[in-house]
C-alpha cells in the first residue's frame, strides 16, 4: 500500500490551512495514549512504532494528492506548502513491544503544529490497530503456554489491515503466519497446511494425501476433517505417514478444523501413538481465541499447534483501541482539554514517564507521569483522589520515553520483528502475575508528580466557568 500524506482526515488539512494563514511557526507537543486496556486485560502491548517511523521519514503529498485538494477549495499558497511538506519534528516514545497502560503518554510528538496535525490520523490508525492486535496475541500466547501459534487470519481481516495484523501478532508472541507478504516483508516465519477444496478436487482422499506428500514432503500437514476425522481422514493420514517413513520422510502433522477439538485431539493422539507416529503433531483451528485455547489446555487436549484467525486479526470482541492524540503544549505554554468526564481531562506540558522497579528489577505496578523539567521524583499522587499517594524513594525509576526521531529522521537502528517480540516477552515477564490474569486483573497504578498535578489543577481552574 502506497501511503502518502493524504492518508489523513480532511479536518487535519482544514485546520492546517488555518494555521498556515495565521500562525505557521507554532510549535506543538501532542501526547498519544489510550484510556482503557482492550479485552478487559490488565495490560497492553505497544506495537506499530517502527512502521510509523518508516512512513514518516518519507511522508509527502503526491502531485495527484495536491491536484485533488486543489479541486476541494484549498488555497494556492497552502497547496504550495503541501507540495514541499515533510515531517521534520521530534518523537519521544516508549519502546515498541513494551507493556503499557491506560492514561499515560506512550508517545509524544514535538513539531510544527501543521506537521503534528497532519500526521495525527496516520499515527492513530497504525498504533491503535497494531497495539490492539499485539495485545490480543499476547493473551492468546499466555493461554497456549508452550504451544506453537500460527496466525491464519488474513482472509477474515479488514482488508489490508491483515498485513499489519500479522506483524502485530508476531510481536505479541505468535510463531508464524500464513500471510506470505507480511512474512516476506517483516521476516516472519511462514506456515500453511491445505484447504478442504484440495481434498475435494480428488475422487479419493487417500490419493489427495499421497500427491501432496510427494510434492511437499517437508513440513507436510494433512487436513483430516473433510469427510470424517476418525474414520477416514486420520486413517488415510496414517497410511501415507507410513509410506513417507519408508521413503525416509516424516509427516509433520494433522490438522483438526471442526467438531469437538478436545475429544478429537485425544482420539487422534492415541491412534497416532498406536501407529508409532508419536512425532506427528496435532494442529487445531476453528474460531480459536484465548478462552477456547485455555479451555482446551485445561481439558488436557494434546494439541501442539494452534491456528488462530478471525478472533485475532479483528481484535474480537473489542475491534478497536481507544487511543487519542491530545495537544499538551503550544509555543512552550501548557494546554489542557477539559471534560465533564474526569477521565477525559488531558495532562498539560511536555512530560516523561517513569516505571517503578523493585529491588529485583520487577515492575512494582506503578508508572509516574512527571513534567519533563522535573529534576526529582519523590512521590506520585493519584490523578483525582487527593487522599491517595505513593512514596517513590524505595524504587528504581526507569524513564520510558526516549527520543526515536529527530528533525524527521530516525535516531536508532530499526529493530526486527523478532527483536521486538523478544523484548516484549522479557518485559511481560517482569510484570507480576496478578496483572496478567484473565479475570479481574489488578489495576496498574498511574500517578502524577506533584508539580504536574499542580499545573493541571491550575489550568482546570483557569478554564472553569
Amino acid at each position: 500500500m502506497n501511503i502518502t500524506a493524504a492518508y489523513t482526515d480532511l479536518y487535519q488539512l482544514t485546520m492546517a490551512q488555518v494555521y498556515f494563514g495565521t500562525k505557521p511557526d507554532g510549535r506543538a507537543v501532542f501526547d498519544y495514549y489510550f484510556r482503557h486496556n482492550p479485552f478487559n486485560s490488565g495490560y497492553s502491548i505497544f506495537a506499530g512504532l517502527e512502521d510509523v517511523l518508516d512512513i514518516l521519514e518519507t511522508l509527502k503529498f503526491s502531485s495527484s494528492d495536491v491536484t485533488y485538494l486543489e479541486q476541494h477549495g484549498f488555497e494556492k499558497d497552502f497547496l504550495h506548502y503541501l507540495r514541499d511538506f515533510r515531517f521534520r519534528g521530534n518523537i519521544f516514545s516508549s519502546k515498541e513491544g513494551d507493556v503499557v497502560f491506560p492514561n499515560r503518554p506512550i508517545l509524544q510528538v514535538e513539531a510544527n503544529i501543521m506537521e503534528a496535525q497532519i500526521i495525527e490520523t496516520l499515527l492513530l490508525n497504525i498504533l491503535n490497530f497494531q497495539t490492539l492486535i499485539a495485545t490480543k496475541a499476547s493473551r492468546i500466547r499466555r493461554s497456549a503456554q508452550d504451544g506453537m501459534l500460527l496466525d491464519m487470519g488474513l482472509r477474515r481481516a479488514h482488508a489490508t489491515g491483515g498485513y499489519y495484523a500479522s506483524r502485530a501478532a508476531a510481536i505479541g508472541g505468535f510463531d508464524s503466519t500464513s500471510n506470505v507478504k507480511a512474512a516476506e516483508d517483516y521476516n516472519i516465519p511462514s506456515s500453511g497446511t491445505m484447504a478442504h477444496s484440495f481434498i475435494q478436487s480428488y475422487d479419493d482422499e487417500l490419493e489427495a494425501f499421497r500427491d501432496f506428500s510427494k510434492m511437499r514432503p517437508k513440513k507436510c500437514v494433512f487436513l483430516i476433517d473433510t469427510y470424517n476425522t476418525l474414520k477416514s481422514g486420520l486413517p488415510n493420514a496414517i497410511t501415507v505417514a507410513k509410506e513417507m517413513e519408508r521413503n525416509g520422510q516424516q509427516l509433520l502433522g494433522v490438522r483438526l478444523d471442526s467438531g469437538d477439538l478436545a475429544y478429537l485431539a485425544k482420539k487422534t493422539r492415541k491412534m497416532l501413538d498406536d501407529a508409532n507416529l508419536s512425532y506427528v503433531k496435532i494442529v487445531a483451528s476453528n474460531q480459536l481465541d484465548e478462552f477456547v485455547i485455555k479451555s482446551l489446555k485445561e481439558q488436557g487436549a494434546p494439541i501442539d499447534i494452534f491456528g488462530v484467525g478471525t478472533n485475532l486479526v479483528t481484535g474480537k470482541p473489542d475491534a478497536a483501541l481507544d487511543g487519542v492524540y491530545k495537544l499538551s503544549e503550544y509555543n512552550g505554554d501548557p494546554r489542557i482539554k477539559l471534560s465533564e468526564n474526569i477521565l477525559k481531562v488531558s495532562l498539560p506540558s511536555k512530560k516523561q514517564v517513569y516505571r517503578m522497579l523493585d529491588k529485583n528489577g520487577m515492575f512494582y505496578g506503578a508508572d509516574a507521569i512527571a513534567l519533563f523539567s522535573d529534576d526529582k521524583l519523590e512521590q506520585m499522587e493519584h490523578p483525582f483522589d487527593a487522599t491517595k499517594s505513593l512514596n517513590l524513594d524505595r524504587f528504581d525509576h526507569e524513564p520510558l520515553l526516549e527520543k526515536v526521531m529527530e528533525h524527521g529522521k530516525k535516531v536508532n537502528k530499526p529493530r526486527s520483528v523478532t527483536e521486538i517480540a523478544d523484548y516484549s516477552k522479557s518485559r511481560l515477564e517482569k510484570l507480576p502475575e496478578e496483572y496478567k490474569r484473565f479475570q479481574n486483573p489488578h489495576i496498574y497504578k498511574i500517578g502524577l508528580s506533584h508539580q504536574l498535578k499542580q499545573e493541571r489543577d491550575k489550568l482546570v481552574l483557569k478554564h472553569t466557568f
